[in-house]
């Protein structure tokens, strides 16, 4: 069984549209937020991988199912796992909850590995890698 990390979220009004409800962009900002929280809980965050590493993570491919709306004041939770790890990018399964049963929606995340001086895909550095898939 693949670990699952949760991040809790809280909407506010900011997050809302005009019906109240969560701005279907906005569930893009929870998960990103979750992803990041995973890799700093494995000791890797984002501005020390930059800086130390030189390499970044930049999303290349989502593809998200929006099955019931939040709404404001709403207590959310943000699911991530990493499914799929290669050379040079990670899979995430991803999912957005107000209840334990209640999903509001399902995403399929792919990010790549970059170089941050050049922007171009680099290899993920082997410890990373490794700690990565010693947590699944």
């Amino acid at each position: 069984m693949l670990s699952v990390f949760e991040w809790p979220v809280r909407v506010y009004y900011e997050d809302t549209d005009a019906g109240g409800v969560v701005y279907y962009a906005n569930y893009l900002k929870f998960l990103e937020r979750a992803r990041t929280e995973y890799l700093r809980q494995l000791g890797f965050g984002q501005e020390a991988l930059m800086r130390d590493a030189g390499i970044l993570f930049a999303v290349r491919r989502v593809e998200i199912d929006y099955l019931s709306p939040a709404r404001f004041d709403d207590a959310l939770r943000v699911e991530a796992t990493v499914d799929a790890v290669s050379k040079v990018s990670l899979g995430f399964a991803q999912r957005i909850l107000r209840a334990p049963d209640d999903v509001l929606c399902t995403a399929a995340v792919k990010v790549v590995c970059l170089d941050s001086d050049k922007f171009r895909p680099t290899a993920i550095p082997p410890y990373i890698r490794e700690k990565i898939q010693h947590a699944q």
